[in-house]
């Protein structure tokens, strides 16, 4: 008796090795020193080192150079990413609502979404910080900041607002933004 094979039955043929898929690695990331994407924000130079499209968008990350006696942004919050920043060398003040923190190297600052904060170089030294978003589209207002300060106009409390609001973020001074 011979056995023929249904539609429910896979045929293989013996002279055929049978193919193996291989799980697919995700890609990995290196980023080395003097590589990646440099952002000019003033005296303040970023390097984009993870813009989320290695992560799925799950995490930003990015090195921030901040010169002598640079201060940061309006005291803000964000409704849509949290942020931390490690300084790896020099220190920056954080204030976060009434309170500052003076983070030297080695320090950690998590900000959650919600919790105003700002930050600002006051030495007489540079300052590095290293600084992820979770998740990530907060690097493209970076992004976004530089255009706009490289097209030549001023760049209005206004027109950096409309900005902010873009991607979640409001004054200090506003209500905390709900959830995006």
């Amino acid at each position: 008796m011979t056995e023929t094979p249904n539609a429910d039955t896979p045929t293989t043929d013996s002279a055929v090795p049978a193919a193996t898929a291989a799980p697919t690695a995700p890609a990995v990331s290196v980023v080395g020193p003097g590589e990646s994407e440099t952002v000019l924000l003033g005296t303040t130079r970023m390097r984009i080192l993870e813009d989320g499209g290695t992560t799925g968008h799950r995490l930003g990350i990015a090195e921030s150079v901040i010169a002598p006696h640079t201060p940061g942004p309006p005291q803000h919050r964000h409704a849509g990413h949290d942020e931390g920043f490690y300084i790896v060398s020099g220190s920056v003040r954080f204030t976060v609502g009434d309170e500052e923190h003076d983070a030297v190297a080695g320090t950690l600052v998590v900000v959650p979404p919600g919790a105003p904060h700002t930050f600002a170089n006051v030495r007489d030294e540079p300052a590095v910080m290293l600084s992820t978003f979770t998740p990530d589209p907060y690097v493209q207002y970076f992004r976004e900041l530089r255009d706009l300060h490289a097209g030549g106009e001023a760049v209005t409390p206004e027109t950096q607002l409309r900005l902010m609001r873009r991607y979640a973020t409001e004054p200090a001074e506003a209500p905390a933004p709900g959830p995006s």
